[in-house]
């Protein structure tokens, strides 16, 4: 595991609360994505290579809304419920990111602020997160809750309005663009998981979940080191 801050001598954050993507951040979900992705590129003549530089992070109407510009809303709509039965009924090569079963198991024990702020929907996140044998977070954003996709910042917004936390003092983990911008957008840190995560400038940036450690700071604020 490696970190990067933009005070490289001091790789440890504190937060009031801890607001946590999940595919590609706590689920390795790529497999299954790509399958699905991969018909629907090729139903509608798109480059796969193309398309599947937009999907992550996103709801999937927001993302075929980028890709096919000049289409119906309502038609993006009507195939993302067929996106998410699809993806839903293929839990094929879901497992959990490196540290996550740890990094889940530490925030319940200690009891600190945690929420989950996904794209999926109830029944996606539900059954990507048993696939991966992770324990769903109490409080959850879910595609549901929200009228906008990521990136705009309604979710994380959301999940610190659940937990009581202000959001300049939440730390989210995300591994899209489209996240790292909603988590930007909100006022918030953002800790980047894994390759995607890089270049998008988050406030530290890791390879996964298995070197990150969680402690509770004593005065009601979660200490990550990193």
């Amino acid at each position: 595991m490696t970190a990067t801050t933009a005070d490289p001598v001091a790789p440890v954050l504190t937060a009031g609360a801890v607001l946590l993507d999940m595919d590609g951040t706590l689920v390795n979900s790529d497999a299954v994505v790509e399958r699905c992705w991969r018909r629907w590129s090729d139903r509608h003549g798109l480059d796969f290579d193309e398309v599947i530089k937009v999907v992550h992070g996103r709801q999937g109407y927001a993302s075929m809304a980028v890709l096919l510009p000049d289409r119906p809303m309502a038609e993006n709509h009507a195939e993302n419920r067929e996106m998410l039965a699809a993806e839903t009924s293929d839990m094929e090569g879901v497992v959990p990111v490196p540290g996550a079963p740890a990094f889940l198991a530490a925030l319940a024990e200690l009891g600190l602020p945690h929420a989950l702020v996904t794209s999926a929907d109830v029944p996606l996140s539900t059954g990507r997160m048993a696939a991966a044998g992770l324990a769903l977070p109490d409080v959850r954003v879910t595609a549901e809750s929200v009228g906008a996709s990521k990136p705009d910042p309604e979710g994380f917004l959301k999940g610190a309005a659940a937990l009581g936390v202000d959001p300049a003092d939440c730390v989210v983990f995300e591994d899209s663009e489209a996240g790292i911008r909603a988590g930007q957008a909100a006022g918030m840190r953002v800790v980047g998981v894994g390759p995607r995560a890089a270049e998008f400038g988050p406030t530290v940036h890791v390879e996964d979940l298995s070197g990150v450690r969680v402690a509770d700071a004593g005065d009601g604020t979660i200490r990550l080191t990193f």
